[in-house]
């Protein structure tokens, strides 16, 4: 029984060993290849961080704005439920009467 424990723990020793092992440092291209071409008016080369940073799309900022007080949210005229008719918006011409509909 403690063989088998002891087996267990050097292979779990060595995958974390083999597992530490990397190389810490600048991205290249493999040997042979070159970067990317840069594209259609790029004005210099593409370098690997530039390449491996993600865009404020793919990653964006984050807005730590508390809400300081309750506010009563407008209504959303365009909230309805299945089968509800539309309450028109206000406007220019909110003083004439809606057309009866016909059907």
């Amino acid at each position: 029984m403690i063989r088998k424990h002891a087996r267990i723990a050097i292979a779990v020793g060595l995958a974390a060993a083999l597992a530490a092992c990397g190389k810490v440092g600048d991205l290249e291209p493999r040997t042979g290849q070159s970067l990317p071409p840069k594209a259609y008016g790029q004005t210099s080369e593409q370098t690997a961080e530039a390449l491996s940073t993600p865009s404020v799309q793919a990653r964006p900022g984050r807005s730590d704005e508390l809400l300081r007080r309750s506010e009563r949210r407008e209504d959303d005229p365009f909230d309805l439920a299945p089968g509800e008719e539309p309450v028109p918006l206000p406007g220019p011409d909110a003083d004439k009467k809606p057309k009866p509909k016909a059907g």
